[in-house]
């Protein structure tokens, strides 16, 4: 994706080869700054502290964070220090966890005196199967969205959750990816945009993005959703996800369930997008196995942003002394769900459904 007229991935090798550059994601909307991960702490800092988040790219920081490792110790414990390390950052997103097995299984078979550029190797492939699978996903959403199009003649309305755009992702993104492509495409769209509380991802970030590629959207209150679909202004909603299980439930962020109970009431189509890696083939009840993570109070007492004077100022928003439940994301059951979106094409959300399109993975009877 281009700010500036620039093309951008999110995560990408510095110019020496030994560290990476990130988009650091806590300076958007109003700064487009890049921070510099030159160590394991650095990517472990990154990721804890969403200078990068979103499933797919939490997965990629992590196998560069491995990387960055092995060029202070590529021992067995090594390996072992730093997958611990990394695996620790965020505990809900699949792709963390599945990034750093498949790249420490690669540097484990590997001499201990090759596994530092084997894992940049490595890590650079994890992200660039990450674009494909990306592009792919919209272009089986995208003909959702032109078909939907094409029945109603006019412009598709989405609503979304979150940011599961390209900044969630190496480039492209996942929820927003069909978006892109059916804007390309010509079919008219518009998105709106929940600003999703408490970190204001869709205000902050999906907005960021709609706007630098030039995509129609409007930000609303996260609790307008439900009210816009009652008066017909919602044509489908489509969300990301940081862990799906076998069964086709969906974790996505927090209020991301809410908004499937609208939809489901009100018969306007809920999709979910993302990539083989966010699917956990070893879960089946996502409300019960999903481990939710609890963030500091702070991202709900308080909020970041710029005022009349252009100083950017935290301000504090809840009454002094209240306490504060933080879950960063809830669990869609796979009943609200109409479909799942992968690169592969879109399936029921069902152990049938998801079998169907990735058949390696069904279970022995």
């Amino acid at each position: 994706m281009k700010i500036d007229g620039r093309h951008y991935r999110t995560i990408f090798p510095d110019a020496d080869g030994r560290a990476v550059l990130v988009i650091d994601q806590t300076r958007l909307p109003f700064a487009f700054d890049l921070k510099r991960l030159a160590s394991l702490t650095d990517a472990a800092v990154a990721i804890r502290t969403m200078v990068v988040r979103g499933a797919p790219l939490i997965g990629v920081t992590a196998a560069y964070g491995l990387a960055l490792a092995m060029a202070e110790d590529a021992s067995e414990a090594g390996i072992d220090r730093a997958c611990a390390t990394l695996a620790a950052t965020r505990p809900t997103a699949i792709n963390l966890r599945w990034a750093l097995d498949r790249a420490a299984a690669v540097l484990r078979r590997a001499p201990q005196a090759d596994r530092d550029e084997l894992a940049f190797a490595e890590a650079a492939r994890i992200a660039d199967e990450d674009v494909a699978s990306c592009r792919a996903i919209g272009e089986h959403g995208a003909a959702i969205l032109a078909d939907i199009a094409a029945r109603k003649g006019g412009t598709v309305n989405v609503l979304t959750h979150c940011n599961a755009g390209w900044l969630a992702t190496v480039d492209w993104g996942t929820a927003l990816a069909p978006i892109y492509v059916a804007h390309d495409a010509g079919v008219p769209v518009h998105v709106y945009v929940d600003e999703t509380r408490p970190r204001n991802q869709g205000a902050a970030l999906t907005a960021f993005e709609l706007h630098a590629h030039g995509v129609p959207h409007t930000v609303i209150a996260d609790n307008a959703g439900g009210h816009l679909m009652q008066h017909g202004e919602v044509d489908c909603c489509i969300v990301g996800s940081d862990r799906t299980t076998a069964s086709g439930d969906v974790c996505n962020k927090i209020g991301t369930y809410l908004k499937a109970l609208a939809a489901s009431d009100n018969r306007v189509p809920f999709y979910a997008a993302l990539p083989f890696s966010t699917i956990d083939w070893t879960l089946e009840d996502g409300v019960r196995d999903i481990p939710i993570e609890e963030r500091d109070a702070r991202e709900v007492t308080h909020l970041t942003g710029r005022t009349e004077t252009g100083a950017i100022a935290t301000v504090q928003v809840v009454s002094p002394g209240s306490p504060v439940a933080n879950p960063a994301f809830d669990v869609t059951p796979a009943r609200l769900v109409t479909g799942i979106i992968t690169e592969r094409g879109v399936c029921a959300a069902s152990p049938e459904g998801l079998a169907g399109l990735y058949p390696e993975r069904r279970r022995a009877a």
